[in-house]
Formats: structure tokens, sequence, C-alpha cells
């Protein structure tokens, strides 16, 4: 795995966003360019079961996607990435950790992040709105219900002031 020790920022752009779940200085809404957000990496552990699979988001190539960045205590950044390793990074490895350079009102920084990895199974391919809706509408893992992790997400954009029209669409066909 890479070594990201010269970085002091996280990346979030789904739960991290209202459950980072670790010690941060700062946090600053944050705008990546070159990937969007999107439903598309099948949960077997946090969101959903083998059985029944949940739909959890991950950065996939093209578009802009808007977030939280996380400034984190240097002496702090082992214990943090080891965390963010093993709470996304379960499944087999269905993400990719990187470093992406993502604009806050100061500038840009390089943040630590998650991209989907595209060639992975639990890679969601074109799935339609309703089996999208489908998917997240039966879907419950050790993280609780899937519906729940769309509507967090759905209400941290809308106080970031970022809302987007796509997860706001799938919500809608849930409620």
């Amino acid at each position: 795995m890479r070594d990201f020790s010269h970085l002091s920022w996280v990346f979030g752009y789904g739960s991290l966003m209202w459950n980072p779940g670790f010690y941060f200085l700062e946090q600053e809404p944050a705008e990546l360019k070159g990937y969007h957000r999107k439903l598309c990496m099948y949960s077997h552990y946090h969101r959903g079961t083998r059985g029944s699979p949940g739909l959890v988001l991950g950065l996939d190539k093209g578009g802009t996607c808007s977030g939280i960045a996380f400034r984190i205590p240097r002496e702090n950044w082992p214990s943090i990435i080891k965390y963010l390793n093993e709470r996304e990074l379960v499944d087999n490895y269905a993400y990719v950790p990187a470093s992406l350079k993502v604009n806050l009102a100061s500038g840009p920084i390089s943040a630590y992040t998650f991209i989907a990895d595209t060639r992975h199974p639990n890679y969601a391919r074109k799935l339609s709105i309703d089996e999208i809706v489908k998917i997240i509408g039966n879907a419950k893992g050790a993280g609780g219900d899937n519906l729940d992790y769309l509507r967090e997400v759905v209400n941290k954009l809308k106080a970031l002031g970022k809302p987007d029209p796509e997860l706001n669409l799938i919500l809608q066909h849930l409620q």
C-alpha cells in the first residue's frame, strides 16, 4: 500500500461527512474535481449483508464532488489511517486509497480519500433508479439501514448548501 504519511487532510464524501469517527482539528467544506459521488458500491457489511447487499457511495471518474475535508493532527495520523482503512477497506478492498487534490475556500490541498475500484466485483455498474431504490429499501447491515445512510448523506449535503439532485431523487422514491 502507498505511503500517505505526508498528508494531513482526509476528504469525506459519504458517511465520513456526518460520522467521521476520528479526532480532527478542523473541518472545512471541500470540492473535488475529476470525480463524482455515486451509489456504486455494494455493501455486504455496513449497509447490507451477503444475502441482501446495500449500496454505498464511491468516487467515480468525472464531474465534481462536494464534501468535507478534515485536518488531522500529525501525531494521530497513523492511528486515524489505520481506523479509516479498517472501516472503508472491508469487503475485499472495494475501494482504492488515494491522495487527491481538493479545493478549500483557502485554496487547494491534498487529502486522503477512497475511490471506487471499478474492476472490483462489488462495483455496481449501471443501475436504474428503480434498481437502486429496491436495493436501498431492502438493505440493512452492521451499520444500520441503508435508507438511513442515504438520508444522512442527503441531509448533510443540504446543510452544506450542496444538494445532490440524484441522491435527492432516489430518497424521494423511498419516502
